[in-house]
């Protein structure tokens, strides 16, 4: 086993009042720039070599046996990965998605990762908590002299805990997490990026079904450390990068749905959207609105042309603002709409598994 000096990185989702503590040195960067890079001993952490913005190329495996690193702090025992396995998540899809996770970091930049059969051969090892806690933690050992402020990491571990429930995709339940969001959570620390944050990239510490893919924080972060990726024209995580990095801005569909609806004339509330309507390119064409019915009780759904509709966003809050230039009247009025919900194909999901 190589030999290991490790610092403490982890995910999970906040509980009220919860605080996140780091136990290392405080970084040079400080995140205003959407990012982070993690920091052990005062000096920056990459694999490769000592130098920034040049890329690596990084094996990893599969734990398929109980493995022990007795230096680490998180990942000390390391389980088979199929102890994460359950009920609608076999072994192979857990691969599946971790495969997915790795692809996320080498095509957003200079990494190149490779599988290898024995994890004891491997730079990455993933695997499940020997002693299950929390949700998902990574370890990161390092084995050079500082060149520049900077180290080459020796060995990384990411670690599961296999008492949690895993999903596949986000459906709002932030009780479960997605194993793939996870993942590639746990792999940018291993790759060495620490938390900008609580939230709003990938990188945040808390777990969110925001967004499935890189944000621009999360780009900025990891091509300092390796560089742009070679294959620009493949999208990230099946976005494109151009498309992500201006994105700062974007209505997700998670934020969109229950919001209120307001009439532009009477700026009163008319009712709320409960579904999106998408075309085949995954252009948003409609929103439907569901509105109580004139002077009975209970609602029906109304879809209107998306160009027909205001958004905007207050500055205190994070939720859209939406105005239609119409009145409650004029909708109760509008064909009711009976297609089956479109916002499966939402791209705010960024889930394909």
């Amino acid at each position: 086993m190589r030999s290991v000096k490790r610092a403490r990185l982890f995910m999970r989702a906040f509980v009220i009042g919860g605080l996140l503590s780091l136990p290392f040195s405080l970084p040079a960067d400080d995140g205003a720039d959407g990012y982070r890079l993690l920091e052990l001993d005062g000096s920056k952490v990459k694999w490769g070599k000592q130098e920034l913005g040049v890329g690596a190329r990084v094996s990893y495996a599969f734990a398929d046996e109980m493995l022990r690193f007795d230096d680490a702090r998180n990942c000390r025992e390391v389980a088979p990965i199929s102890a994460l396995s359950g009920e609608g998540l076999s072994t192979e899809k857990l691969v599946h998605e971790a495969e997915a996770a790795f692809r996320v970091w080498e095509r957003a930049s200079g990494l190149s990762f490779h599988e290898v059969a024995d994890a004891r051969d491997a730079d990455i090892v993933v695997g499940a908590q020997g002693r299950p806690r929390g949700w998902a933690f990574a370890d990161v050992s390092y084995a050079s002299a500082p060149k520049q402020g900077v180290r080459v990491i020796d060995q990384a571990l990411v670690c599961l805990n296999p008492h949690q429930e895993w999903k596949v995709g986000f459906d709002g339940n932030k009780d479960v997490y997605d194993i793939r969001y996870t993942l590639i959570h746990e792999i940018g620390h291993a790759i060495g990026l620490d938390h900008p944050g609580p939230s709003g990239q990938v990188m945040g510490f808390r777990y969110t079904e925001a967004f499935g893919e890189l944000q621009p924080g999360d780009l900025r972060g990891v091509q300092r450390l390796y560089g742009p990726g070679t294959d620009d024209d493949h999208p990230v995580n099946g976005f494109d990068i151009q498309l992500i990095e201006a994105s700062t801005d974007a209505y997700h569909a998670s934020n969109l749905i229950g919001s209120s609806v307001l009439s532009a004339a009477a700026d009163e509330e008319i009712g709320s959207i409960n579904d999106l309507v998408l075309d085949q390119d995954g252009n948003i064409v409609a929103v439907v609105v569901a509105i109580g019915g004139y002077l009975g009780i209970g609602e029906k759904n109304v879809a209107l042309s998306w160009e027909s509709v205001d958004l905007t966003r207050e500055a205190d809050e994070e939720k859209a603002v939406v105005r239609v230039h119409a009145d409650k009247g004029t909708l109760d009025g509008a064909p009711e709409y009976e297609g089956v919900s479109s916002l499966r194909a939402s791209p705010d999901t960024g889930v394909d598994g």
